[in-house]
């Protein structure tokens, strides 16, 4: 890959929080080692924190041992030296002055050129309606006055999932974004397409011959998809609580995750084919009505939430949900795709299984009478990436009896492994270079909305189930007991 060249000064708004610590800094300082990132770049955090430029710098080198890049040191030393700060408040207009102001100094003694610019909205989107107006009033977004050259000078806004509370909410944020901005300028982010596995699940459909042919409803009988995490809200009980799993992750992460194993062949590798592609068939789910949503739908709550921090001691906030839905479009019809997910589960795990139709073979006959013969191929997301697939063989000896046997492509067995990027290293870095494939269109957005809002709109009416933390969840779970294990 290409380094690139013009200096790019890279602010994040919200630099203290906890997505910035995590996230941000450790795959910013990630492509600072391949040399992915400027000769000349700096990382300015924007926050209301009382920081000088030398406890800003501290907090990055926390963040950075935190994720154990103690062993770099003298990595961790040079990039912090470009790491600067500015506090101030989102919603004060003085603020962003005295960051236009940083920027412009950056500009004329540092990089002596017009730098590019990437903004990073690391905050709740309850701030987005004061902060994208005031960038732009601002002129924190304007070019140099210079002749504009799209590959080689830019500002570019980064904006972090939820992207509204419903479609009307995300339609109006949509609105305001057009207004202000380019979409060429515009970075809807959602990390879970910045995954290796889930990105590897377009390469694996579409450059072998072996599964697309019966990649339909013919042949296959169902379709699971979980994104279970045994961890709790982790001290985000004032967000968490506003939004709850369906807002958080199922409106983006799990949808994304649907688009990726039922889009059509999108027939080129650029931006905009994909996309479409992806908003194409979310656009296609079947909506719900009252008797699926109570008839497919389950939503509950991990026992011990709302003695959580800053949570509703009356709650009725899901943190998980589990519900099946159906594609109408020629390839899926009939065939559900149970969707789930939830926090403090048994165990984390987020995967895609496909169960092809049982086989009605004469000749063979399973080892164990109560087994269909059936296939079942798998992709693990996370954590322990991996491709398996369970296919039958027959059992050495006289009878004709078939046993199940395994074939799995395990990353971290791979001699490639250790080149394998965080999501965010990759996305941050496809923003820098402008290509905006893995992140989400404004079509997009609005196909899922559509689709997750007449659920949230009959949310109540959904019992709200207490389930005992580090279980399968409420209800019967959804699963099948012969599924491949990737341990």
């Amino acid at each position: 890959m290409e380094r690139p060249k013009k200096p790019i000064s890279i602010t994040i708004f919200g630099a203290t929080g906890d997505l910035s610590e995590r996230k941000l800094i450790p795959a910013l300082f990630s492509l600072y080692c391949q040399n992915l990132l400027p000769k000349q770049f700096r990382l300015v955090g924007f926050s209301r924190g009382e920081l000088s430029d030398e406890e800003f710098q501290k907090f990055v080198t926390n963040s950075l041992r935190k994720k154990g890049h103690f062993v770099y040191e003298k990595e961790v030393e040079q990039f912090v030296k470009n790491a600067l700060y500015v506090e101030g408040r989102f919603e004060d207009a003085d603020s962003y002055q005295k960051l236009y102001a940083k920027l412009k100094e950056l500009d004329n003694t540092v990089y002596k050129t017009c730098s590019n610019k990437m903004f990073h909205l690391a905050v709740p989107p309850v701030f987005y309606e004061n902060i994208f107006p005031l960038l732009k009033k601002s002129g924190l977004t304007d070019d140099c006055g210079q002749k504009k050259d799209i590959q080689h000078d830019w500002t570019r806004v980064i904006v972090e999932k939820p992207f509204g509370r419903d479609i009307q909410t995300a339609q109006n944020l949509d609105m305001l974004l057009g207004k202000l901005f380019k979409e060429s300028q515009i970075f809807r982010i959602d990390h879970y397409l910045g995954k290796e596995t889930l990105r590897n699940i377009l390469a694996f459909r579409f450059s072998n011959t072996l599964f697309e042919p019966i990649w339909n409803k013919d042949h296959i009988e169902k379709v699971e998809i979980r994104l279970h995490e045994r961890l709790g809200i982790e001290g985000r009980g004032a967000l968490y609580d506003n939004i709850g799993a369906m807002r958080d992750v199922g409106q983006n992460h799990v949808l994304q995750m649907l688009a990726a194993v039922a889009m059509e062949n999108p027939c080129g590798v650029t931006g905009s084919n994909i996309r479409e592609e992806r908003a194409k068939i979310i656009s296609e789910l079947k909506p719900f009505g009252p008797a699926a949503i109570k008839k497919d739908v389950i939503r509950g709550q991990y026992k011990g939430y709302r003695k959580e921090k800053d949570v509703d001691p009356k709650s009725q906030t899901e943190t998980y949900f589990r519900m099946t839905t159906y594609i109408d479009n020629e390839r899926w019809r009939g065939v559900p795709f149970h969707l789930s997910s939830g926090k403090k589960m048994r165990e984390r795990n987020a995967d895609i299984t496909i169960h092809f139709k049982p086989t009605r073979s004469c000749l063979f006959l399973p080892e164990d009478n109560g087994q269909h013969l059936c296939n079942i191929l798998r992709f693990r997301i996370q954590p322990k990436e991996a491709i398996s697939l369970r296919f039958w063989a027959k059992k050495p000896g006289f009878q004709n009896k078939v046993i199940q046997k395994k074939l799995t492509f395990r990353y971290r067995e791979s001699q490639d492994f250790s080149k394998i990027p965080d999501a965010y290293a990759i996305l941050l870095y496809d923003c820098i270079i402008g290509d905006q494939t893995m992140f989400m269109s404004t079509r997009e957005i609005e196909a899922s909305w559509n689709y997750v809002t007449p659920i949230l709109d009959q949310w109540q009416k959904v019992p709200l189930q207490i389930y005992a933390q580090h279980t399968d969840g409420p209800g019967k779970q959804i699963t099948n007991k012969q599924m491949p294990n990737n341990k």
